[in-house]
């Protein structure tokens, strides 16, 4: 600034930028007041159709009615029940997490449950030849998602596993997800050696038929309920479930022990549910399904129904575009590893626990549960930070779901495809690698975005779905 034009001013001028630092700084060095603003540009491709859906004189209400319809959903735990039953699952078709996938372009750890699946329901003999029935198409494959399902990871069910049932009285949904088999070596992550299938065989003699009398005997469990609790506890309800698995086990536990069976396998089935720190995983998230399915098909509307990657494609679903997926590269997360495991032993994100974060936990929540950065990575205020910059990339916040270190703010909920295409801002998901390997099993966890193509996508859709003349 130079002296003649400050002696034209009546006081010290202050500047407003956007964009690059550079010119912020250089007024800096000149003693000139600066606020810079956090603006980043469109996603590439995605202005001439912003202007259009931002046009659409159906999208404020529409997406009024996805949030309110997303934040009254009910989420009940009434039954636990074989695939096959629950899910008129047949033999010879195995569900799988994610966007629609074929064997020749699945991922290893994909690949790994597919094998086990395989092994697990007798359809094979050996891991050999399990992959080459697999690669025959002996077996069909469907995303989970398409029969109102959810599977954490690899997402792999079968016919004969056991899948918890929650339903949604308010708008009349059912969905289902797997029991969760705890962290390690585990079928979810990959892996399919002879103690991952013998975990399996004790899960469906033993395991879920004690669940079944314990839900049935105790009635449906108000899953909504514990969710809004455990994030006054410490959970975010994707990569942090402690609070919320001790709260279920106590609904579970009386009926549980006074159930039909022998003392040892009650006693092994509450050690196992108890040691499980993820065991509430598997039933937030087919809570967070019912949330998103109540928001769908809403012509007009630009909330995020679905978010979804099988280790090879991340995809995304909205209430205006119905089933229709729109897909990307799945990026790999950062984070922590464990033992001697590093970047490149990590395949890209995989798994259907995204519906957290489309529901508006997990990552999106993260400010309700600090702790969760020594198990991600980063710190504190990252955890903060995350929350308060999903708010600008949804419509609403939660009526249920609260943050205390937020002055009890409600979670932001109903991720708004317009606002990620207009802001550049991705949604931040934290989750669990698997290891790239077939069998390998878990190797860390961390943080990942979805790639910005899903969205690019989608607001073109969108944006030819406004009616009227293009």
């Amino acid at each position: 600034m130079s002296t003649p034009l400050r002696g034209l001013l009546q006081a010290d001028p202050v500047v407003a930028t956007a964009g690059a630092s550079m010119f912020a700084d250089a007024l800096r060095d000149q003693a000139v007041e600066v606020t810079e603003t956090d603006w980043q540009p469109p996603l590439d491709g995605s202005a001439p159709h912003l202007a259009r859906v931002a046009g659409d004189p159906r999208r404020h209400e529409a997406n009024e009615l996805a949030w309110q319809r997303m934040t009254a959903a009910g989420a009940d735990f009434v039954d636990v029940r074989p695939a096959s039953e629950a899910l008129g699952l047949e033999r010879g078709t195995f569900l799988h997490a994610g966007p629609p996938i074929e064997w020749e372009r699945a991922s290893g750890p994909l690949r790994g449950a597919l094998i086990g699946a395989m092994l697990f329901e007798g359809m094979a003999d050996t891991a050999e030849a399990a992959e080459a029935a697999l690669a025959r198409g002996d077996v069909e494959l469907e995303p989970c998602h398409h029969r109102d399902a959810v599977g954490p990871m690899a997402g792999v069910v079968s016919p004969s596993m056991w899948v918890y049932e929650l339903r949604d009285e308010v708008h009349d949904h059912t969905s289902w997800c797997s029991l969760n088999e705890g962290l390690g070596k585990v079928l979810r992550y990959g892996a399919y050696g002879p103690e991952v299938i013998d975990r399996l065989h004790w899960m469906n003699s033993v395991l879920g038929p004690l669940l079944q009398q314990a839900i049935r005997a105790a009635g449906p469990i108000d899953v909504k309920s514990i969710i809004s609790q455990m994030l006054q506890m410490g959970d975010e309800g994707h990569n942090r479930n402690r609070a919320g698995s001790l709260m279920l086990l106590r609904e579970l536990l009386p009926t549980l022990i006074t159930a039909d069976g022998s003392s040892s396998d009650i006693a092994e089935a509450v050690r196992f549910s108890g040691a499980n720190e993820h065991f509430f995983l598997n039933l937030g998230m087919p809570a967070c399904k019912l949330s998103t399915l109540a928001a769908e098909g809403i012509p007009g509307s630009t909330v995020v129904t679905t978010m979804a990657r099988n280790g090879t494609d991340f995809g995304i679903r909205t209430a205006g575009t119905g089933d229709h997926w729109f897909t990307g590269p799945a990026n790999t997360p950062e984070g922590l590893f464990l033992g001697s495991y590093g970047p490149d032993d990590a395949n890209p994100d995989i798994g259907d626990s995204a519906i957290t974060e489309t529901a508006g936990i997990g990552g999106f929540a993260m400010a309700a549960a600090p702790a969760i950065v020594k198990f991600v990575g980063g710190d504190v205020p990252l955890a903060l930070r995350a929350t308060r910059t999903m708010y600008e990339i949804t419509v609403g916040e939660h009526t249920a779901y609260q943050v205390p270190i937020l002055e009890f703010r409600g979670t932001p909920t109903g991720i708004d495809v317009s606002a990620v295409a207009r802001t550049g801002i991705l949604p931040k998901i934290n989750t669990g690698m698997a290891g790239r390997v077939a069998g390998t099993g878990q190797v860390g966890a961390g943080l990942v975005t979805p790639p910005a193509t899903c969205f690019t996508q989608a607001i073109a859709a969108l944006a030819a779905a406004v009616p009227g003349d293009g």
